[in-house]
């Protein structure tokens, strides 16, 4: 579906991304490359007037293909992850240690899944 048109029915889609411009572009890219319908919607703003926040964008999508989007985004995350050549955190848990935090460098068990001294998420 072309980024440019809005969705045909607003019932028929649901919001499952919110991101700034740039990214929410790629995601829909990727969408249409995995053959999965979606279009682009503008986000809300935090509500205030000249705070400063940058523009955003929603990713809407059916409702079943939710998961099918989830999916694609732990994909494309592992990709990023394989091409900055970090081990994945399960690895490091099956070996007895804590990967340092790649934002922080705390070495420490996760809290639900994100790092338990900046919340950065890790799975």
């Amino acid at each position: 579906m072309d980024s440019e048109q809005p969705p045909l029915d607003e019932t028929e889609f649901v919001p499952c991304f919110e991101a700034p411009v740039n990214d929410a572009k790629e995601m829909l890219e990727a969408c249409n490359e995995a053959d999965i319908e979606a279009t682009l919607a503008r986000g809300n703003c935090c509500g205030s007037r000249g705070c400063g926040c940058a523009p955003k964008m929603q990713l809407l999508v059916h409702p079943e293909d939710v998961p099918r989007v989830a999916q694609l985004m732990r994909s494309r995350w592992s990709s990023l992850v394989e091409r900055e050549g970090v081990e994945p955190v399960e690895a490091a848990a099956e070996a007895g240690e804590h990967t340092p935090c790649p934002a922080c460098g705390t070495a420490a068990p996760l809290v639900e899944g994100a790092c338990s001294d900046c919340g950065l998420q890790l799975e």
